[in-house]
């Protein structure tokens, strides 16, 4: 189930563009629908690590979509950069959490070449955003999630943190699904979100001892 509570120094980004208390749900893609996302565990890990800060999470997730929307020239990757640098003028990007793939894990040629296609936007991404070095943590797909592609989706983004600097991969290892085996629970997505926080902290200090 959703919470209300909300860590007093983490704001979520509205609908209308105000920022508020980050109860859940975070993101307003799917209002009817949606509950707990990543960001629940995430926010206030980070936020504990940083008490002089207050941390604001900009909801860019929209569900069951496809990566060729999120690359550039994409309608979900503009949308999410205009939204990022509107707030840029307020505050400084600190880095970025993905989660997708399952869009892509039922046909060969979505699948194989994820890699390629995901590295190539994360480029593009930091360029549009002038965070060449912008920290990137990527989400594995649930290991209750069986479609063909996923262990190919999953190996892509290990694959990544291979040959692109400041990515890594947040583990979903053990994490149990909803009913519908296709979503994480509330408290896996809770935990996932503090596994995707651990490895932001740490794609952090290695920038902050460069």
């Amino acid at each position: 189930p959703a919470t209300n509570k909300a860590h007093p120094r983490v704001l979520k980004l509205d609908k209308a563009g105000n920022w508020v208390p980050a109860t859940d749900p975070l993101h307003f893609d799917k209002p009817k629908i949606a509950g707990v996302g990543p960001g629940s565990g995430f926010g206030p890990v980070i936020a504990e690590a940083s008490p002089e800060v207050t941390i604001g999470l900009i909801p860019a997730a929209v569900g069951g979509t496809p990566l060729s929307r999120w690359v550039k020239g994409g309608d979900l990757y503009e949308r999410a950069v205009k939204l990022a640098k509107e707030n840029q003028k307020k505050g400084v990007i600190k880095g970025a959490i993905w989660h997708q793939g399952e869009g892509d894990s039922s046909k060969p040629e979505l699948y194989n070449s994820y890699q390629k296609r995901l590295a190539g936007m994360i480029a593009d991404l930091r360029t549009d955003l002038g965070e060449p070095e912008m920290p990137f943590v990527m989400g594995e797909l649930g290991e209750f999630f069986t479609r063909e592609g996923a262990p190919t989706v999953n190996q892509a983004l290990h694959g990544i943190t291979k040959e692109v600097p400041a990515t890594a991969v947040a583990s979903s290892k053990g994490l149990p699904a909803k009913s519908d085996q296709v979503h994480f629970n509330a408290d896996s997505e809770r935990e996932f979100g503090k596994r995707y926080a651990a490895q932001m902290l740490k794609l952090q200090k290695q920038a902050s001892e460069k």
